[in-house]
């Protein structure tokens, strides 16, 4: 272990080495997202190229998801094994490297590019489903809990700015150079990044620029220092053994059992599932929307779309800041987490009112108020840091975006339904608006206090504990 020592007031030595890992955090999520969005820029001229209609393209969106959803309790299970270092590392280097190959489907023509790109973006998303959890496994031990709600918000945040930055960009590579060469550039840049990971990130105790103050300003705060402790190139073989015999009774079906029995996290999961399904369409659909309803081009399509992730962006840190800040405060962690998910889902269902303007600045700035308000909102994660047993960090992170992540399945195929029945957006504005209050509901209804679970105790063969009543004589 390898803490600098300093001297000096504890608050001069609390040092800042947690925000750098969290501004990694924040990276890695960006190219995450912007590699899931890629289609949504390219879609439409991919359309005209390959004779994709809207159920296909609904089709192909879900790919991603298939796979997201089917590897999250393998990933967990990864991550809880072996790390967030080694596992997050080869998450980014494989998704970027099939990102990469998608630039090539034009080759295979029409006939053969829809079952290419389907298991392409499939395996996509098989590789980037440890990467959430990853995210709040290293949150929770990285952070006390007064800054996690912040924390979380800030790398969940990414998914706006990974529209703000590359949105832009990847609309004028297909504009000037064509639909492939976007996923080209993204795929080799994303292998980069995973290299630069993998010299970067650490566990808190094994960081070499930990200091002790920082350490135990984390510690003492409820950061789980000791999560990733002689994983993933830790120094440490007690704690690597430590830490497998948690993983051990972690796999076990029965803890599953106990999860998905609590009434808590249900309300949780299907909070999550709604407000993906708000991500998802401007993931997906947003884009295609702008062009193909309210008649821009692709390059302004792909401008305008960094508009309302821009305050979708705002939304998510302001939401974070508020529920940490309400912390502070005094108000109970369930409060201060439930307010601003309530009040930012509310605002978010504004997006109906698009089906009745006509002018493009005005579907801009509702569609804008909307991301705002799911920014502010979306703070499951959050959530899950707060809540999850110790033991199974990663499993319960993989459990919860399973759930959620069910909607970039249902969404995008139930979307491009709904466009080919009635010829319009009208109804998919509705139903995605519809899937926010129903988070509202879930949140206020069916979560009741949001508190840490505590697991019962398993025997060997995965079953709990049985109390003696007596001694046989």
């Amino acid at each position: 272990m390898n803490i600098n020592k300093t001297t000096g007031p504890a608050s001069a030595q609390r040092g800042k080495l947690r925000y750098t890992i969290l501004f990694m955090l924040f990276m890695v999520t960006t190219f995450n997202y912007a590699d899931r969005a890629i289609l949504s820029i390219a879609g439409t001229a991919m359309k005209s190229e390959l004779g994709f209609d809207a159920v296909t393209m609904g089709f192909i969106f879900s790919a991603f998801s298939w796979a997201y959803v089917l590897g999250q309790l393998p990933g967990g299970w990864l991550l809880d094994r072996y790390g967030s270092k080694r596992v997050y590392a080869a998450s980014i280097f494989i998704w970027s490297l099939f990102t990469l190959m998608q630039g090539g489907v034009h080759f295979l023509g029409a006939l053969w590019a829809v079952p290419a790109l389907f298991m392409l973006r499939f395996m996509v998303g098989l590789a980037e489903a440890p990467s959430f959890p990853a995210n709040g496994r290293i949150v929770a031990a990285w952070f006390p809990t007064t800054e996690r709600g912040t924390a979380s918000a800030i790398f969940n945040s990414a998914q706006y700015f990974a529209t703000v930055l590359f949105a832009p960009l990847m609309a004028w590579i297909t504009h000037a150079y064509g639909w492939s060469q976007t996923f080209v550039v993204m795929g080799a840049a994303g292998m980069v990044l995973s290299m630069i990971w993998m010299r970067m990130m650490h566990s808190p105790k094994d960081h070499p620029g930990m200091t002790s103050a920082e350490l135990a300003h984390i510690r003492d705060g409820g950061g789980l220092v000791d999560m990733d402790q002689g994983l993933g190139g830790g120094k440490s073989a007690a704690a690597k053994g430590s830490a497998a015999s948690k993983i051990n009774r972690g796999v076990k079906l029965g803890y599953l059992k106990q999860l998905l029995s609590n009434r808590m996290l249900a309300g949780v999961y299907l909070g999550q599932y709604c407000i993906n399904t708000i991500t998802y369409f401007f993931l997906t659909w947003f884009p295609i929307y702008l062009v193909q309803e309210r008649g821009m081009s692709i390059l302004k399509a792909g401008i305008v779309a960094s508009l309302p992730a821009i305050c979708g962006f705002l939304g998510g840190v302001l939401g974070g800041m508020i529920s940490d800040r309400l912390i502070k405060r005094g108000f109970s962690l369930t409060w201060a987490r439930k307010i601003p998910i309530v009040a930012g889902l509310l605002l978010s269902t504004t997006m109906i009112l698009c089906n009745y303007v006509d002018t493009q600045w005005m579907v801009v700035g509702i569609m804008a108020l909307a991301f705002f308000g799911k920014g502010v909102g979306a703070l499951g994660w959050a959530v899950v840091a707060d809540t999850s047993p110790k033991e199974i960090i990663g499993l319960t992170g993989s459990l919860f975006n399973m759930f959620g992540n069910i909607a970039g399945i249902t969404a995008p195929i139930v979307i491009g339904y709904i466009i080919k029945e009635t010829g319009s957006f009208e109804w998919a504005l509705v139903y995605v608006g519809a899937n926010a209050l129903l988070a509202v509901i879930s949140y206020l209804v069916i979560v009741k206090d949001i508190k840490r679970v505590e697991l019962k105790p398993l025997d060997d063969a995965g079953q709990p504990y049985k109390k003696l009543s007596g001694v046989e004589s």
